[in-house]
């Protein structure tokens, strides 16, 4: 198995399940409701749906990174995209986009040389690193406010 076969098994256990922390990221959001999704159960926190866009932005950010996109850090709506609609259609569709996105990036990370992985920071191998420890950081704030 390459380096980049294990990143993108530590990617999927981070979103499907397996994971060593506990609750991977859907299996936190299985269930819920757009209208829990849209809650604020505390006031200067994110709402569930706000960090659902926030995690599906720089997933799909990492996606584009490794086929080709030059990498930057997301700012602004682009980091935390607003919720605009609170609809149940709408709760699915960004549960759709995010289940696709997560998709993509698995299918990309599996197949990169693992030779352009890199070192440092700003290198591949640390920002596909950073989107597993970003779903189990994100996974465990949404279990928090499922319990408010």
């Amino acid at each position: 198995m390459t380096e980049s076969e294990r990143i993108a098994d530590q990617i999927h256990r981070s979103y499907h399940g397996t994971a060593w922390h506990g609750p991977a990221l859907k299996e936190v959001l299985t269930g819920i409701t757009h209208e829990t999704a849209a809650a604020k159960p505390i006031p200067a926190a994110h709402s569930i749906w706000e960090l659902v866009n926030h995690l599906h932005a720089w997933i799909a950010e990492a996606n584009a990174t490794l086929r080709g996109k030059r990498y930057e850090s997301l700012q602004g709506d682009r980091d935390w995209p607003p919720v605009t609609e609170t609809s149940p259609q709408a709760w699915d569709h960004t549960l759709a986009a995010l289940e696709d996105a997560q998709r993509a990036l698995h299918e990309a990370t599996h197949s990169f040389p693992p030779e352009k992985l890199g070192e440092g920071d700003r290198s591949y191998y640390a920002l596909l690193h950073g989107i597993v420890q970003h779903n189990a950081y994100h996974a465990g704030q949404i279990q928090l406010l499922k319990k408010k």
